[in-house]
């Protein structure tokens, strides 16, 4: 009995390792990583002299496929920053919406901005925005400022060309497009509850959040744009979404055609062109023409912004690989099949599982990214004997990953700072906004499992 559970009590000591490096003993996430993967897969039995060929596998397989798209992504972003497009876009549907609707104004522009910007920079990039409009509109920061950060969270957690379900997706072997298809349909309804509707609740809920006085001054100056500086709004939207657009065009052929593989030129260069990567470059080089040049910045400035959207980067792609030689460490070393043996007979469903484990993860490890990626060296061996949709399992991670933000989550700490929050405060609106859209992502998943 103890050797059959033995691989799951090396995963909560693997788990409580990571945690005490981090936490306790100041590590670099990456390097506790790292050591985390060596000493579980130690335990686990694993020859030592494939540890750290297992642990290379792991790396190798996880930013082999991500560090294309995840590059590129950051280009495009800091781009669409420099360029104004960014600022275009919110301004405009700010100006739209009037001040009556102004939370939904900044719910869709950080929507459509989140798409293109990762968690992080996005919200560097708009809580100036936020402070700015809400002193303009006499309301509070928090009123703004939390359907914002919804908006940006659902992306980093639901859609492509965000890292979690990108890297999920690879793993688990899924269609990318129907990820996007599917995560762009379950993202719009949990946004507006866990952002205009919770934020009407957490107003009663903790109402002293409301009055506090945030303060943005470690951002350091920011850049603002004159009238002319900015790009069109059509041109900002279009190159925000350009990579989305063509990857969903392939997604939609493909679902029409019912080709897996292109059977003509037509569907070879639809799908080349809708491939994560290549949707990706067209998008950066869209972005340089229309944000760049079209602009008047000279190519030296647009290759500053190229090179200034890769240094900030480069800890997180290393995390992610970290994450992943931990991942590959718990499938090499027999965790995914002595979880798989027991719930063979199972009536649970591997969406709800897979949900569960990301959760779990989550909540110990705090790292959403990390979570969901060693989430997936646990849930593979669970689909191999299942016919559920896989797109909706990698969904299912993503909304696991994203619960119950607290102390141990950076983005916790970003929040209570930037909005001048208590501990307190912080819980009962950034923890819960997030457990809101981890529960009701999950629901929604579960409903349109009953149709795809």
């Amino acid at each position: 009995m103890f050797e059959t559970i033995w691989p799951l009590i090396t995963v909560v000591i693997g788990i409580i390792l990571l945690l005490s490096l981090i936490i306790f003993m100041k590590l670099n996430t990456f390097i506790a990583l790292i050591i985390t993967s060596i000493v579980t897969a130690i335990l686990l039995g694993m020859p030592l002299d494939k540890i750290i060929e297992t642990i290379e596998k792991g790396m190798g397989s996880t930013l082999g496929h991500i560090a294309l798209i995840f590059g590129l992504g950051a280009i495009l972003g800091k781009l669409l920053a420099d360029g104004g497009g960014a600022t275009r876009i919110a301004d405009t549907l700010i100006n739209k919406f009037g001040h009556k609707h102004v939370q939904w104004a900044m719910l869709i522009a950080a929507f459509i901005v989140g798409i293109a910007l990762f968690f992080e920079v996005g919200l560097v990039l708009l809580i100036p925005l936020v402070f700015t409009i809400a002193k303009r509109a006499n309301v509070s920061q928090l009123k703004l400022g939390l359907p914002m950060v919804v908006a940006l969270s659902v992306t980093h957690g639901f859609l492509p060309p965000h890292p979690g379900p990108v890297v999920i997706a690879k793993e688990l072997k899924a269609n990318l497009g129907q990820v996007l298809l599917y995560g762009m349909i379950i993202a719009i309804p949990v946004t507006i509850i866990a952002g205009p509707i919770f934020n009407k609740m957490a107003e009663k809920i903790i109402p002293s959040a409301y009055r506090r006085e945030g303060d943005i001054s470690a951002l350091g100056a920011q850049k603002e744009f004159t009238e002319a500086e900015m790009p069109s709004f059509g041109i900002s939207i279009l190159t925000a979404i350009s990579p989305i657009v063509l990857m969903l065009i392939a997604t939609i052929v493909q679902l029409i055609t019912g080709h897996e593989e292109a059977k003509n030129g037509i569907e070879s260069f639809i799908y080349f062109i809708g491939t994560a990567g290549t949707a990706m470059l067209i998008a950066v080089l869209l972005a340089m023409y229309t944000m760049g040049f079209k602009q008047g910045r000279n190519n030296a400035e647009i290759m500053d912004s190229v090179s200034n959207a890769i240094y900030p980067i480069g800890m997180m792609i290393l995390i992610i690989g970290g994450g992943g030689t931990f991942k590959q460490v718990l499938i090499d070393g027999g965790v995914g099949d002595t979880i798989s043996k027991l719930f063979e007979g199972t009536e649970m469903s591997p969406i709800l599982l897979a949900w569960i484990v990301a959760a779990v993860l989550r909540i110990a490890l705090g790292s959403s990214t990390v979570a969901a990626i060693s989430s997936t060296g646990i849930v593979v061996p669970l689909l191999q004997s299942s016919d559920v949709n896989v797109a909706l399992v990698v969904l299912a991670i993503g909304a696991g990953s994203v619960i119950l933000s607290h102390v141990n989550d950076a983005g916790f700490w970003m929040f209570k700072e930037y909005f001048g929050l208590t501990v307190k405060e912080t819980f009962l609106t950034w923890s819960l906004l997030e457990t809101i859209i981890s529960v009701s992502g999950l629901v929604f998943i579960l409903l349109l499992s009953i149709f795809v």
